[in-house]
């Protein structure tokens, strides 16, 4: 399962763990033992992948953010790939 944030709101969420835990960058998130490369860490950043549902979970215990004053949307594992698909038969057709 993953997290989906709106537009923007991602980038915010990720920057607000950062501040509360006191870490500066995301490189000393890795370094305090998340199960996290830091390509894929980026990626989350930069919006271009959605968080897994573990590591946000993992991210707002430790930064003690409740999730219910965060809007977000949990969607299924295959998310991008069913919409590929559907583009993708459109295409062939």
């Amino acid at each position: 399962m993953r997290v989906k944030f709106e537009k923007g709101k991602q980038r915010e969420f990720i920057k607000k763990v950062l501040e509360k835990i006191n870490y500066p960058s995301l490189r000393e998130l890795i370094q305090r033992g998340f199960d996290v490369s830091y390509c894929a860490l980026k990626n989350y950043y930069s919006e271009r992948r959605n968080l897994p549902l573990d590591f946000f979970n993992d991210l707002c215990s430790i930064s003690k953010i409740n999730k219910k004053s965060i809007k977000f949307k949990i969607v299924h594992e295959n998310f991008g790939q069913v919409i590929g698909g559907k583009k993708s038969r459109k295409n062939r057709k």
